[in-house]
């Protein structure tokens, strides 16, 4: 998944050729139109403005060609322009290609964007100036597409195996894991994977009473990498919020009977299938989040749940601090937007909102 999506000059995001919207494979909120990034501003400017800070930041994670970056800032800079003038814009880009794209598209903000490529390059940056960071970090649709790995129930073994990849001829296959791949076996409860000494929590225990009638070969994927990225993010944020705006459930939803194949699927030409393995680098590949795994990992970290919510209910606060301001209507284009993105039928109920939060007091 990791190579199909991120391969320099070969991956799925790393071809400008590979447009998102209308005319390309899979809508996303940002591809609706600017006023996601407008109501994100609007949420962030009220955060922002009630937080003591000379330097406040806001950090994005998975910018992708830039586009909510400067939705975003184009915003900002009209409804809080006192804001906009201290605030910097962190963009954390380990992809050469895409840092590119989003300087092309930021060329206007560039006194208030930098650049990060990883984690430890933010780390020391923000160490070197000897204030922490404090505002926010937020990534969308970002942590779907971190590479998963998928888990099936034995029921004559009475635990969980992993599934790899494997050639098949010409192509690919999925075979299960050999004794000592890095997950080959979870046991029952798929409590913690331990890496480099550090316990990162992927999944509450599952009831004795749910795999006492599981299936055989009953399917589910964990995301460590999402539960680091999440604990990475957590480490970087002295005061603030951390945010992520994504496809995904909470763990019980993933035992749903009609997901006994997981949530991994493809996406090419606004068509899904569940070829995972066909045309790598030619498909989008995502699988759902588990919002209680990101929780769990924040608390683990010192952070405080501040909601999980659907899109809908997150933008619809938003657009009420937006009417606050005195901005009452929405032009008809942005009725269109703001309906596409919190119906139900649309992006409204399908992604979810996590906001956890470090040293926010009422005051704040």
């Amino acid at each position: 998944m990791e190579l199909a999506l991120y391969t320099p000059a070969l991956g799925f995001y790393e071809q400008r050729g590979k447009p998102i919207g209308r005319q390309g494979d899979f809508f996303t909120s940002v591809s609706v139109g600017p006023l996601f990034g407008e109501l994100l501003a609007c949420q962030f400017s009220q955060w922002l403005d009630n937080l003591p800070a000379s330097r406040p930041i806001i950090a994005e994670a998975g910018a992708h060609d830039g586009q909510l970056a400067h939705d975003l800032l184009t915003a900002l800079a009209r409804v809080d322009p006192k804001l906009f003038a201290r605030v910097e814009y962190w963009i954390l880009e380990p992809s050469v290609q895409r840092r590119q794209w989003q300087n092309e598209k930021l060329a206007k903000f560039s006194r208030n964007v930098r650049w990060f490529e990883s984690w430890t390059e933010l780390y020391s940056f923000r160490d070197a100036t000897g204030q922490g960071l404090t505002g926010i970090i937020f990534a969308n649709e970002l942590l779907d597409a971190l590479p998963v790995h998928r888990l099936r129930w034995d029921r004559s073994e009475g635990e969980w195996r992993e599934w790899v990849i494997i050639r098949d001829g010409a192509g690919f296959a999925t075979s299960k894991a050999p004794p000592g791949s890095v997950v080959a076996a979870y046991g029952r409860h798929i409590t913690t994977l331990i890496s480099d000494q550090n316990e990162r929590p992927l999944w509450p225990n599952v009831p004795n009473e749910l795999l006492a009638v599981l299936p055989d070969g009953f399917t589910i994927e964990i995301c460590p990498a999402a539960v680091a990225w999440w604990q990475q993010a957590a480490a970087a944020l002295d005061r603030g919020w951390l945010l992520t705006l994504d496809y995904g459930l909470q763990a019980e939803d993933f035992f749903a009977p009609h997901r006994a194949n997981g949530t991994i699927r493809a996406y090419c030409e606004h068509r899904t299938t569940t070829d995972v393995l066909a045309r790598p680098g030619q498909q989008d590949l995502t699988a759902h989040v588990n919002f209680t795994a990101l929780e769990l990992a924040g608390k683990s970290s010192g952070l405080i749940t501040d909601a999980l919510t659907s899109q809908s209910d997150f933008l619809t606060a938003s657009l009420r601090q937006r009417a606050k301001r005195g901005e009452m209507e929405l032009a008809p284009e942005q009725i269109r937007q703001f309906q596409t993105l919190t119906h139900p039928d649309h992006l409204g109920r399908a992604f979810q909102v996590l906001v956890q939060s470090r040293g926010i007091t009422a005051e704040s």
